[in-house]
């Protein structure tokens, strides 16, 4: 619409600089061009954001809430796993980078656990006392999709409402929860999200906490994040039994997750 040379942001200023929306000029950051700060350090104003990472994840669960989370004003993102370089997401076809490995991060005020194949995160000593000890000092500790079930392992959900990935939902009482539909459940300083999409609605919410409504509303436009999906088949219970047994087979072995 704007030609591929126009940069978003500018069009959103050159728009407010006409009086559409002036009041939506606090949501957007920094001016055009100006840096963003990219590591959780103690230097950034706003939020320290770490995002775990892991060979399996499901890429949504990161990259959306990232999408909001990163345009908080003054936020800092970092994307913390094992090792430095590149994990390789659950289909085996998309890629996402490390930044920090998990001892270059001792604190965040956000910790943020994604789900996916996460079988071996869960087993995985060195990443469960990583997320034990972020969460002794974390404003909000958050997980989208099966990274509630990584947080249960690591003791984090023990009598508190939660929820999951809805083909996961019975693994929550393991961890002493209480599975409670809805896009996201907060408990205390603990939020976890639904499946994939419904990290960005968790995401709204904490910015939200983090800043305050407007900024949040003035995200959601920015990333337009107006649904409006061409089927209303987005829960097991709308979509019926067949469509379950078929959403199963498409996603492989149901353990994995």
């Amino acid at each position: 619409m704007f030609g591929a040379d126009v940069n978003r942001r500018a069009v959103l200023r050159a728009a407010m600089a006409g009086g559409a929306g002036m009041g939506l000029a606090i949501g957007l950051g920094a001016p055009a061009g100006a840096r963003r700060p990219t590591t959780a350090d103690e230097s950034t104003p706003g939020p320290r954001i770490a995002i775990l990472l892991f060979d399996g994840i499901t890429a949504t669960d990161a990259i959306g809430p990232y999408e909001v989370l990163s345009r908080i004003p003054g936020a800092s993102v970092v994307t913390v796993g094992k090792r430095i370089g590149p994990v390789h997401t659950d289909t085996g076809m998309l890629t996402l980078g490390v930044d920090r490995t998990l001892g270059q991060v001792p604190r965040a005020d956000v910790l943020l656990v994604p789900g996916g194949q996460v079988r071996d995160v869960r087993t995985d000593p060195d990443v469960i006392r990583w997320i034990q000890r972020l969460h002794r000092h974390t404003t909000w500790t958050v997980s989208v999709c099966t990274g509630s079930l990584v947080l249960g392992t690591a003791g984090l959900l023990r009598g508190l409402p939660a929820t999951t990935y809805w083909s996961m939902r019975d693994q929550l009482a393991q961890f002493g929860a209480t599975y409670v539909p809805g896009r996201f459940v907060e408990a205390g300083r603990i939020i976890t999200a639904a499946g994939v999409s419904a990290g960005i609605d968790m995401a709204l919410h904490l910015t939200a906490k983090l800043a305050d409504d407007q900024i949040a509303q003035a995200l959601q436009l920015l990333v337009e994040y107006d649904p409006d999906p061409p089927f209303d088949t987005g829960t097991p219970e709308k979509a019926g039994p067949e469509l379950v047994r078929l959403a199963l087979r498409l996603l492989g072995e149901p353990g994995l997750r």
